[in-house]
């Protein structure tokens, strides 16, 4: 049989099994589709049954501010307060109360700036309110006035002391742990019980009126804890290091918290 007779015999194009046989995409494809068209679908008719206030964002917009209009007004502002109350609100204007609200102690005023002889806000006088802020709670700002309701001046309303609206307190603090509470309880059970704050801070007077602007020194060189952690040192009890090599350049209290030596940061 010649070479010609045998293509002869082959099937022609139009006939070849693999012509007619059709395609099949991958089941996992198939159904990824019959999802993303669920999908779609889905999405389209959650927008066709939104209502037109959900669309619309200029009738948004005055829905908004209809439901704001309908509001009950309580609050006055503290502007409406200095019209009658000028020498209380000229001696709050400089005092530590300065950035508080006449209405978040006195509480909603519209009605009585509207009848103000029937009408009279409440003022706190007993030992509950002021705390709200002054509690003592470690997670407020340092400085930040700060007692314990239970042993200050126990019994006494605070306004017996303070005047509320300009609260300096008859006496600056005697003691750190006024304001610092946490860190005198972390240091008392740590090998620096012992020390006194001022053996590693110089703290100036006014730091006790104004805490957060002048600010007690800490420690700027190492040679400081030297003076009784270094081999060198006389002072006995102390561990030893040599400081010339130990912690490199850093300051000590940049790898030891001082208030808890044996805690290391990381």
């Amino acid at each position: 049989m010649q070479l010609k007779d045998l293509f002869s015999k082959l099937p022609s194009k139009g006939t070849r099994p693999m012509d007619k046989m059709p395609i099949k995409l991958p089941d996992a494809l198939l159904r990824l589709g019959v999802v993303v068209v669920a999908l779609v679908a889905a999405i389209a008719i959650a927008l066709a049954l939104l209502p037109a206030s959900l669309k619309d964002r200029k009738l948004q917009r005055a829905v908004a501010i209809e439901r704001v209009q309908a509001t009950t007004i309580m609050y006055a502002g503290a502007s409406q307060c200095a019209d009658c109350h000028e020498t209380e609100v000229n001696t709050k204007k400089d005092g530590y109360h300065r950035n508080v609200s006449c209405e978040t102690c006195h509480g909603p005023a519209k009605d009585h700036t509207e009848n103000p002889v029937d009408i009279k806000p409440p003022a706190p006088r007993d030992r509950r309110f002021c705390p709200t802020c002054h509690a003592y709670n470690e997670s407020r700002p340092k400085g930040f006035p700060q007692i314990n309701p239970i042993t200050h001046n126990p019994m006494k309303a605070c306004i017996t002391c303070h005047k509320p609206h300009d609260p300096k307190p008859p006496t600056v603090p005697g003691e750190c742990t006024a304001c610092h509470a946490g860190i005198e309880r972390t240091k008392s059970v740590s090998p620096h019980a012992l020390l006194e704050c001022a053996t590693c801070h110089t703290t100036p007077e006014q730091h006790k009126v104004t805490p957060r602007n002048i600010r007690p020194s800490k420690p700027s060189a190492r040679e400081f804890c030297a003076q009784c952690h270094g081999k060198e040192s006389k002072t006995e009890g102390p561990p030893k290091i040599d400081v010339a090599t130990h912690g490199e350049k850093y300051l000590c209290w940049q790898c030891h918290y001082p208030h808890m030596p044996e805690v290391h940061h990381e």
